[in-house]
């Protein structure tokens, strides 16, 4: 008997992944689809995986959960688009005659470019679904916090991409909730979820400072990149002075909007082989690294500002808990960017090298902690859980807290633990909520220094 059509999505879409991923699935950085991270979705994406149950002694009960979520799966921006409109230009221009000795560019020039400007970054249909299915397994994770009449505070960052996920994930409570959907009821908050916007400094001396990011920049014109360039050009039989990095990566993205979009593998991929791949995932990570990471000490500490409001929040829990009250804000989401994630975890020292990502160093590298696209792909997710238990030694033990990245729980620092008391966890980040202060710290220099002496 054939399988119904529900069935048969989800048979396909397993077929899929074992070939997809065999080759660069696992190298598209921070467009790489969620399922990527957690395999089990794709074969049913409301399981909870090997990680469903937690270590938390029996006698404790949530009392608050923070999510900070990144946006579903989105469409390509209007530059990236518009880059590959050039290459695909320039593929339809070539000789006809030379289809036959070039049948990668033959498949390619035949290729519908359907992408148009106008879907400029905006969430695609399946990162609705991302967002649906992700607040379908939080809700039966924590069922506590999310049964009906549990207060709810939906925030995200002002583009659509975010609110419009932020929709999703309320449409996936279901009904018990009693939200609407329009994004429109969804709470923008650019101060938290776009705090890197607002830092004078790192806007001045980062964002908007070609020599920040030089690393990039060297890499691009290095001998790992130059080799996937001469490849791509081959197979174009295109001249290698046609190409440069910006369009050979425009090419790779492609391959991955498709997978993560239409869930099909596109004839772009075609282009690339798994160390090319390698080499193109380095690319994307050393820009995160220098510009949302670790490179410079401003990325993550424009952060604090979120990181301490998060504190906040869970200190005013404990209080209410201690004094008997309910709890106002057991459940707050917050939707923002793979930049507002990745600077607040460099700040909290999570996936951290030993040494740092740099152009010249891509083969020590090959094992390093800090790959994008484990860390923050398509709805990647950080929640903090805060639990009150019964049955302690000590009154330290009675607020315990878990973190989980991407529904897996974290270690921390200080323990190597799963789980730590709140007071452990504030002592060790003791430095960070009393002496990081956003308007400090976002400061630019009053005296007139280079960028690269400030950094």
């Amino acid at each position: 008997m054939a399988p119904s059509g529900t069935a048969a999505v989800v048979l396909s879409a397993a077929l899929l992944l074992p070939l997809a991923s065999a080759g660069l699935s696992g190298y598209f950085g921070t467009k790489s689809r969620y399922e990527e991270v957690n395999p089990h979705l794709v074969r049913d994406p409301l399981s909870l995986g090997s990680a469903a149950g937690s270590r938390l002694p029996a006698a404790c009960a949530p009392l608050q959960l923070r999510a900070l979520v990144r946006h579903g799966t989105r469409y390509p921006t209007a530059g990236q688009i518009r880059r590959l409109g050039e290459l695909h230009g320039r593929l339809l221009r070539r000789p006809a005659a030379s289809a036959a000795a070039c049948p990668a560019a033959a498949d390619l020039a035949a290729w519908q470019m359907w992408y148009e400007e106008s879907l400029d970054g905006r969430l695609a249909p399946q990162g609705r679904r991302d967002m649906e299915h992700l607040a379908r397994r939080l809700a039966a994770r924590f069922p506590a916090l999310f049964a009906a009449r549990r207060r709810l505070v939906l925030a995200s960052s002002s583009k659509h991409r975010c609110r419009q996920s932020g929709a999703a994930f309320r449409r996936g409570l279901g009904p018990s909730l009693s939200f609407g959907s329009d994004e429109e009821e969804v709470e923008v908050n650019d101060s938290l979820m776009r705090f890197f916007d607002h830092c004078a400094k790192f806007v001045a001396l980062v964002e908007e400072n070609d020599a920040a990011m030089c690393q990039v920049n060297a890499f691009k014109e290095g001998s790992e990149m130059k080799k996937v360039l001469e490849k791509v050009a081959s197979a174009l039989c295109l001249p290698v002075e046609e190409l440069n990095a910006d369009l050979v990566q425009v090419a790779f993205l492609t391959c991955s909007y498709e997978l993560a979009i239409k869930n099909v593998t596109s004839p772009w991929c075609s282009l690339f082989s798994e160390e090319d791949a390698k080499v193109l995932e380095y690319l994307n990570d050393l820009k995160q690294y220098w510009k949302r990471g670790y490179g410079y000490d401003i990325n993550s500490r424009s952060s604090c500002i979120l990181f301490q409001d998060i504190f906040q929040h869970l200190d005013k829990a404990v209080e209410e808990s201690k004094s008997s009250k309910p709890i106002s804000s057991p459940l707050i989401v917050q939707v923002g960017h793979a930049e507002t994630l990745q600077p607040l975890l460099a700040l909290m020292g999570f996936f951290k090298d030993d040494e740092p990502l740099k152009a010249n160093n891509y083969v020590r590298q090959a094992h390093r902690k800090f790959r994008s696209g484990r860390i923050v792909p398509y709805a990647a997710n950080l929640v903090f859980v805060l639990y009150h238990c019964d049955q302690v030694k000590t009154s330290k033990e009675e607020y315990q807290v878990q973190m989980l990245l991407n529904e897996k729980p974290l270690l921390f620092h200080h323990s190597n633990e799963t789980i730590s008391t709140y007071a452990d966890l504030k002592d060790y980040y003791k430095d960070i909520l009393e002496n990081c202060h956003f308007k400090e710290v976002c400061e630019l220099p009053k005296v007139n220094v280079t960028a690269v002496d400030e950094l």
